[in-house]
């Protein structure tokens, strides 16, 4: 047996043997890029403190990584078809590697920011490539069963982000949560060249260079007013990205028509299948990333959860993708993709509307259902989706077809949070204030207080320390008269820290409330919207190349 894996795929006569191991590789190298944005939610407190950021350095700490991801892709989606697609992923691997090196001896918030953007080039390298590597290695008949067990990756990777990096936490610093990611990226990167066969396009014109370039440009602007806008308010940075944004996606648009060989061809836009797909996509992850940006607080500050706690307590999130995924791959072909995405769609609703019966009582137990229930959709939802999308690009364009899946990935995650993100921090600084009126609370106190839940429990924190001081000095007081003054100042203290505390938990409930009703109400628009899109029958166009392709398939296994 070889050592390295140097047949293409493209020339095999039959089946590549070791495909499954070769998807085992995929899923590793899609396990961590995931992992890389959902374990530093849970690093970030800790980050904050080491290294004195502000609330705009987290913000870019988490979303520098966004920003090249999601703009690059199908650029480098393009490139990897042309030259090598095999090629893009180990590329991406060693550059995601290095950048977790950067990121682990960073010691201020802009080294930080450019190591996580580091990441971000590679991520952008390797997630187009391990869904094209993915349709090019197993056959049409296949390909569905392998895209579940990609897209249950994704949703082991949402919750096992806070276990890993909780896990390290209880030992190491935050720095710690960026050195996981190197070793797992060395097994990667070698077994890729032991398990996954070369592959690139049989028959690939020259790149539309101006087209890729657009593409980055628009990507890139809008990602970033998304985040720019909503977190620091409407300026001159977010209304120029707007506008950069809006005038890129018409001249990308505009040329790719034109282009006889186009990066994209946009017209595929107008195909209901693959347009309620990306739609499919893009809410999804808009309520999957919303979500667990303010639940994964909650648990946190609310219900005081350390890191690997609240990471365990979002595994029934993982368990239940797998279990939907097991179901899609049942459903959809007796049934129909329509009837299975719309259904996960109800699901991921319904799941964000039960989320909106939270108050300042709830416990974790209020959490599980939603949960479960959000993680089925998840596995009902996205498969057929992924299969749907790669399904409508020939092979000399399958890197461009991960491109765009991915690319709908992240501009709904990106959206998810800042949008429900903005709602989520307007509907605290709201509540908390009608809460702590008539306090008699110092206005840049409260104003502190309003700005995250983190901060309002440090300024209850800092009235309760204040108040266990003043007891402390009324102890070793002069005079009794001087000791009881001080130990009435201490326990109205205490009194207004408890009520703090209460009023920050119970706000920000309300907000948890209040915003997954609109996350519920976007979904469940955008669910109707993609029911009406999608055809009716969710078969691939062509069965009688998937019947031949099968055929194949067991003759060649039977030999």
């Amino acid at each position: 047996m070889r050592l390295v894996m140097n047949e293409p795929v493209e020339r095999m006569d039959r089946p590549y043997p070791r495909r499954w191991w070769a998807l085992l590789v995929l899923c590793l190298s899609l396990l961590i890029i995931v992992m890389a944005n959902t374990a530093l939610t849970v690093a970030a407190p800790d980050m904050t403190r080491d290294l004195g950021l502000s609330s705009a350095d987290l913000q870019w700490v988490i979303d520098g990584y966004t920003v090249p991801y999601a703009a690059l892709m199908l650029l480098l989606g393009a490139i990897g078809d042309k030259y090598s697609r095999r090629g893009a992923l180990v590329l991406g691997l060693v550059v995601f590697g290095g950048g977790a090196v950067f990121g682990y001896l960073a010691d201020s918030a802009p080294t930080v920011i450019a190591a996580r953007a580091v990441m971000g080039v590679g991520a952008a390298l390797i997630m187009p490539a391990t869904l094209s590597l993915l349709a090019a290695t197993f056959p049409r008949a296949e390909r569905a069963k392998a895209i579940t067990l990609w897209t249950a990756t994704a949703g082991l990777a949402i919750a096992a982000g806070p276990v890993v990096a909780g896990a390290l936490l209880k030992d190491h610093g935050w720095s710690s949560t960026f050195l996981i990611n190197v070793p797992v990226a060395a097994v990667a990167l070698v077994a890729a060249f032991v398990l996954v066969p070369p592959s690139k396009a049989a028959h690939h014109e020259r790149i539309d260079v101006v087209g890729g370039l657009l593409s980055v440009v628009w990507i890139g602007s809008l990602v970033y007013m998304i985040i720019e806008g909503p977190h620091f308010g409407w300026g001159t940075k977010a209304v120029t990205a707007a506008v950069v944004a809006g005038v890129g996606l018409v001249l990308f648009v505009a040329w790719e028509l034109r282009h006889p060989r186009p990066v994209l061809d946009v017209r595929r836009f107008a195909h209901r299948r693959f347009a309620g797909s990306n739609l499919a996509v893009a809410l999804f992850f808009l309520a999957v990333f919303g979500a667990f940006y303010y639940l994964t607080q909650h648990l946190q500050f609310v219900l005081g959860y350390d890191a690997l706690q609240t990471g365990v307590r979002m595994l029934p999130l993982a368990g239940a993708v797998f279990v939907g995924s097991a179901l899609t791959g049942f459903l959809t072909p007796r049934v129909g993709m329509r009837i299975t995405v719309t259904a996960g769609m109800v699901g991921g609703t319904a799941a964000l509307a039960l989320l909106t019966r939270v108050d300042a009582g709830s416990t974790y137990g209020d959490f599980v259902l939603p949960l479960v229930i959000l993680g089925l959709a998840i596995g009902l939802a996205l498969s057929p989706c992924t299969d749907a999308i790669m399904g409508s690009f020939p092979e000399p364009e399958l890197g461009v077809g991960g491109a765009v899946n991915d690319t709908s990935i992240e501009l709904g995650g990106s959206l998810g949070i800042a949008l429900l993100g903005s709602v989520l921090a307007n509907s605290y600084s709201s509540h908390l204030a009608d809460a702590t009126a008539g306090s008699r609370l110092p206005a840049n106190t409260l104003d502190t207080a309003q700005d995250s839940v983190g901060a309002g429990y440090a300024v209850a924190q800092g009235i309760g320390d204040k108040a266990r001081q003043l007891a402390e000095q009324a102890a070793h007081a002069g005079s009794p008269q001087q000791a009881a003054q001080l130990k009435a100042q201490a326990d109205q203290l205490a009194h207004g820290a408890r009520q703090m505390a209460d009023a920050v938990g119970s706000s920000f409930a309300d907000a948890v409330a209040h915003t997954s009703l609109v996350g519920a109400v976007v979904l469940g628009v955008g669910t109707v919207l993609v029911a009406a899109l999608l055809p009716r029958r969710g078969r691939p166009a062509q069965p009688a190349e998937e019947q031949a392709e099968e055929r194949e398939l067991v003759a060649a296994e039977r030999h």
